[in-house]
């Protein structure tokens, strides 16, 4: 079993020093929310992850399948619920890629794959959540 480990110390005021595999993260609250805005808030960071997650799987079966593209740009906008705790409900994931019409099948396919089969961050979201993907063609 793979057990993931991370070690978050109070920086200052609130912001907070995550060490990551001995990478480290800064985030911190918006100056509305009380903090100096330092860093990303850990809701935004979770997008950011989905992004990383889903797009390594993309361009890894992507380069499997030896598709040509470039310009891969992965946009996620969520909506959260009104009351505490707020949540996100409605997650959309919009995946921009440069790429010939003969690869956009399997664009297709490795989104699929990525949602359904191996983007873990993806599953998660899904448990409390709707998420919803589509591609654009550059």
């Amino acid at each position: 079993m793979d057990t993931h480990f991370v070690s978050t110390s109070l920086k200052a005021g609130m912001a907070f020093t995550s060490n990551i595999n001995g990478h480290t993260l800064l985030t911190d609250a918006s100056i509305a929310d009380g903090g100096n805005n330092e860093g990303p808030g850990p809701k935004r960071l979770m997008l950011a992850s989905l992004a990383g997650c889903t797009g390594i799987d993309i361009v890894s079966i992507l380069n499997k399948m030896k598709a040509s593209f470039s310009d891969l740009t992965i946009d996620i906008e969520a909506t959260l619920t009104e009351e505490h705790p707020k949540t996100y409900n409605l997650v959309k994931v919009v995946y921009k890629i440069k790429m010939g019409v003969e690869d956009r099948s399997k664009m297709e396919k490795a989104v699929r794959l990525s949602e359904d089969k191996y983007c873990g961050v993806m599953a998660m979201f899904r448990s409390f959540a709707k998420v919803q993907t589509s591609i654009v063609y550059l």
